[in-house]
């Protein structure tokens, strides 16, 4: 056994030890798994060549179908059953994800992250950061080229080590490249995404940089809209929203930058409208706006950010 597949299963309690071997799966195999995602829930993907995303045997294959089967069962029950979901975060709280110094442990609430499972900030060596290919985007049918490919980051050990080590396509990076990552993503108005996962030690263990044509949690969360984003959708608003200052020059960059359609045009007032409802505070238009004048401001009915200064402050005064 790999150490690093050892110390991955030893992250499990006595309890949970059967959550592993889900883990393994998903961490080894995980662009295989993005695509059998793509497919089982009817969005457009394209058939990738074995060796681009690893040979399979079949009883491997066929694991992975019931593992996405229940990840897709447990989804349709909401907060209370989801085991994989992720979390909204603008671009600084993503860089404080990445750039820890210490091991970490917190239990986030509801509030954070409104799930009943998975929703633990644990961090093992923080600075341990693999990088590797976007599965969303290498099975789109219409991947956004000449974007990257590599935005997705494993963060902390155990998951990490696993993943540069039994997976290929994933590498070790520092966490100043981590930065650029999510500098370079924010500047290209990605979504940055704080994964969490039951099969992965109920906790945080990822971030990835994601686009609305390639995403399928962004995707799904625009096709579902309504009651049903909050009923059925695993994606979480970061507790921000964006608002538009009075010195907007109505360029419209922010438009056609927002990922969640959450912005329109007033042709009349010559001015961006913001629909406070869909936007999900990424502040990809924030980052957009040539003039500066698009900011993020804290919305109580969107939750509470994952911000760790803030939250380990909390911590401390309770």
């Amino acid at each position: 056994m790999h150490h690093s597949t050892k110390a991955f299963y030893e992250m499990f309690s006595a309890g949970d030890k059967n959550d592993f071997y889900g883990g393994y799966l998903y961490l080894k195999y995980i662009n295989r798994f993005a695509s059998i995602a793509c497919k089982n829930i009817g969005l457009p993907y394209k058939e990738i060549p074995h060796e681009d995303l690893g040979k399979l045997d079949e009883g491997i294959a066929e694991m992975l179908e019931v593992y996405t089967q229940e990840i897709s069962e447990a989804s349709a029950g909401g907060a209370e059953t989801d085991i994989y979901h992720a979390k909204v975060v603008k671009l600084l709280d993503a860089i404080k994800l990445v750039m820890q110094k210490k091991d970490l442990n917190l239990s986030l609430s509801e509030k954070v992250v409104p799930w009943k499972i998975a929703r633990d900030v644990i961090l093992q060596t923080p600075g341990s950061i693999a990088v590797g290919p976007c599965g969303c985007r290498l099975n789109s049918d219409k991947p956004c080229l000449p974007y990257p490919m590599e935005v997705c980051l494993i963060v902390g050990d155990p998951a990490a080590d696993f993943i540069a080590n039994l997976n290929p396509k994933f590498r070790k990076i520092s966490q100043d490249e981590a930065v650029r990552v999510l500098e370079d993503s924010h500047k290209r108005g990605e979504v940055h995404c704080a994964y969490f996962k039951r099969e992965v030690g109920n906790r945080f263990f990822a971030i990835c940089n994601c686009c609305r044509c390639c995403c399928m949690g962004v995707k799904m969360w625009n096709l579902l809209g309504g009651a049903a984003q909050q009923n059925l959708c695993f994606l979480a608003p970061s507790g921000y929203v964006a608002e538009v200052g009075d010195d907007c020059n109505g360029c419209a960059a922010c438009v056609d930058m927002c990922n969640f359609e959450a912005i329109t045009f007033d042709d009349e007032a010559q001015k961006p409208v913001i629909d406070l409802v869909k936007c999900m505070g990424c502040g990809a238009c924030e980052g957009a706006c040539p003039e500066g004048v698009i900011s993020l401001r804290r919305e109580p009915s969107k939750g509470e950010p994952l911000d760790l200064e803030e939250l380990r402050s909390k911590e401390r005064v309770a």
